[in-house]
């Protein structure tokens, strides 16, 4: 009787450890949800740059509602010593007429002692566009005055849309990355412009390349209806994405492409690079809007937001990656 005791308390203590080891790997060690506007928290669209000795967060925030009721959102910005630990520090609003209803997406890189930010008009459907401000502190924003600075021609594979930008130098040019619907505003699709080294990223400056239709569009079972959210980074000669495939919520998950030219693509791999949560975790619903950051210590570190509850909450965490010379992969903490 007392070794059938023993045997059912061994059982019950390693039961109890192997949930609380569960618990531990479900929580990351990164883990920031804006709660100024909507509690428990809510940040979508991560990107991180190194800027004035410290890492600096921008984001999709909703900061309000506006008169039919649908969210009115901004960007927020937040600063860390460390990677892992946020405070929130200030927020870009709508300013000019054409980002009345709302700016959001942000991607960001820095030139010349300045943080460049691409972000996206909200709630114009096939017009919304891409937009340029530039900062010397990272904070305090001036809008370019030719925006939008970019969103493609209507043509047979793009109604005209042009959000989630991402900008990168590469082979003496900007390549800008960005995602487009069907005419049908149906399919979301990923396609590039371009303009010269030399470029301040005015409207004039951009020229689409991928003219003969999206250089990335969802063809596996997973990826759904959509790729979106395009974070490109060099790796030698050649150029990784890491893309979100399906839309939010399906769930949306992330995949890998290469190119040696920044046009022509194709997937490294066929299945998620990186895999929504398992029922229960923070990230049940979904991981995505990745976004891919290189640390002054060479170290990369993939971005991405996550929920558990369809959307009704949104977190921002990351995950360190490796390489072998362009091909990546998870560090398994």
């Amino acid at each position: 009787m007392l070794r059938l005791l023993f045997s059912l308390l061994l059982i019950s203590t390693l039961v109890s450890h192997a949930f609380l080891v569960q618990a531990q790997v479900l929580r990351p060690r990164m883990m920031f949800g804006d709660s100024t506007h909507r509690k428990p928290g809510f940040s979508k669209d991560p990107h991180v740059v190194w800027f004035g000795k410290r890492y600096l967060l921008y984001y999709s925030v909703p900061t309000g509602k506006d008169a039919a009721g649908a969210d009115r959102w901004g960007i927020g910005i937040a600063e860390s010593r460390d990677l892992t630990n946020w405070r929130k520090i200030a927020e870009i609003l709508p300013a000019a007429d054409y980002e009345q209803k709302g700016l959001c997406a942000p991607g960001a890189l820095v030139r010349n002692g300045k943080v460049h930010l691409f972000y996206q008009t909200y709630g114009n459907g096939p017009k919304d566009a891409i937009c340029h401000a530039s900062s010397t502190d990272g904070i305090h924003f001036d809008r370019n005055p030719t925006n939008p600075i970019f969103r493609p021609e209507i043509s047979q594979w793009s109604c005209g849309r042009a959000i989630d930008a991402d900008v990168v130098e590469f082979n003496n040019q900007y390549f800008l990355y960005f995602a487009t619907r069907d005419p049908s505003y149906k399919i979301q699709q990923i396609g590039v412009a371009v303009a010269p080294a030399t470029s301040n990223f005015d409207r004039q400056d951009w020229k689409l390349l991928s003219t003969n239709g999206p250089i990335l569009k969802p063809e596996l079972s997973w990826e759904g209806e959509c790729i979106e959210a395009p974070s490109v980074v060099q790796r030698g000669n050649e150029l990784v994405m890491f893309y979100a495939g399906a839309y939010n919520n399906w769930p949306q998950q992330v995949g890998v492409a290469r190119s040696v030219d920044g046009l022509h693509w194709e997937r490294v791999q066929n299945e998620p690079f990186l895999k929504n949560g398992s029922p229960g975790s923070w990230n049940a619903s979904e991981s995505g809007h990745p976004h891919l950051f290189r640390a002054p210590t060479g170290k990369t570190y993939l971005f991405f937001q996550g929920n558990n509850d369809k959307g009704k909450s949104w977190f921002l965490s990351n995950v360190e990656v490796s390489w072998r010379k362009a091909t990546p992969q998870l560090i398994n903490e």
